[in-house]
């Protein structure tokens, strides 16, 4: 290996990353809807000839190592899969809303950021004789190929990226609530000692105390809530209750948009209907998109009717005359762990 070779090998890696990186920024802009939309299909089928490629890439490792000739041809050609998968990419985004875009970023992002790492290994690796170095190199064609395989599991389509995100935060509202069903008021009543019972020392009950106290931190959450805390924690549960099962109908209502056939030339107004449920606060306005998406939203309607029925219980537990005092009362809430 000469320096020339390696400075040479530098210089061109540092061009290959400095490409590729303005390709993926544009990843970040909408592309113009007169484009022709590109399959998803083709993006994954273009991640296995990126896996196939990583995979030669790896292979220039056994043996003695590869000449600068080989390694600077296999990198050329590694480059310009990254570009065409960039832009290919970027054509699939055509008609996605922002959670799908975000899926699609994501994924592609993964892929990008490991053949980043398996460029610099080369490079790095190339003329140093370390054991450490030849092991690393199929350690990161692995992470391109866990990328890679990925892809596959990436949304295609609005809807199935909107529904997958919508079950995400059932998962977490569900966790949410089953903490909060474990809260329980302190117990002020302390029992009194029976005539059976022995006086204890002063230090034994010093003892008690400090074992008592080492065992607090132990307990359920929230253990030490007062009455009046209790009654706001046990109206937030049903508030929270009454989420989960608004969020529940909105994911049945998608599922029944996945399986009707007339879905699948998704219109823009379903789209932004569905993104907005996705952030939508008032339950109000959770019914009307969920009316312009035309689905069956008998359940969700009922759904979120119990949610303002419990807002409002817990307004009057609150003693709140609005929403925003309501905002600030639960900001305010504090519960200790």
């Amino acid at each position: 290996m000469s320096k020339e070779d390696k400075e040479r090998l530098n210089q061109l890696l540092v061009h290959h990353l400095n490409t590729i990186h303005e390709t993926f920024q544009v990843l970040n802009q909408t592309p113009p809807s007169s484009l022709d939309k590109g399959s998803w299909d083709d993006v994954v089928k273009l991640g296995e000839h990126l896996y196939k490629q990583a995979t030669t890439v790896g292979m220039l490792w056994t043996g003695e190592g590869p000449d600068a000739k080989a390694l600077e041809e296999t990198m050329a050609s590694y480059s310009n899969l990254l570009q065409g998968f960039l832009l290919l990419s970027h054509g699939s985004k055509i008609g996605a809303g922002t959670t799908l875009s975000a899926c699609i970023h994501e994924s592609v992002k993964q892929v990008i950021d490991c053949s980043f790492m398996l460029l610099k290994e080369s490079i790095a690796s190339y003329g140093n004789n370390s054991k450490a170095h030849k092991l690393s190199i199929p350690q990161i064609v692995g992470t391109v190929w866990d990328a890679c395989s990925a892809l596959k599991k990436t949304p295609g389509t609005n809807i199935t990226a909107i529904g997958r995100s919508m079950t995400q935060i059932a998962v977490s509202v569900k966790d949410v609530l089953r903490e909060m069903k474990e809260l329980k008021p302190t117990i002020n009543e302390v029992s009194k000692p029976t005539s059976n019972e022995v006086s204890k020392p002063d230090n034994d009950k010093d003892n008690d105390d400090a074992h008592e106290s080492d065992n607090s931190s132990e307990g359920d959450l929230g253990s030490d809530l007062s009455p009046e805390e209790m009654k706001v924690a046990e109206l937030a549960i049903n508030v929270v209750s009454e989420t989960l099962s608004t969020i529940k109908a909105i994911i049945r209502s998608i599922t029944g948009l996945l399986k009707n056939p007339q879905t699948e030339n998704e219109s823009d107004q379903t789209v932004d209907s569905l993104e907005k449920l996705l952030v939508i606060c008032k339950s109000m306005g959770l019914q009307v998109e969920v009316e312009k998406i035309k689905g069956n939203s008998d359940a969700f309607v009922h759904a979120s009717n119990g949610l303002m029925s419990c807002l409002r219980e817990l307004e009057l537990g609150l003693g709140c005359s609005s929403d925003d005092e309501l905002v600030s009362e639960m900001e305010n809430l504090v519960v200790d762990d």
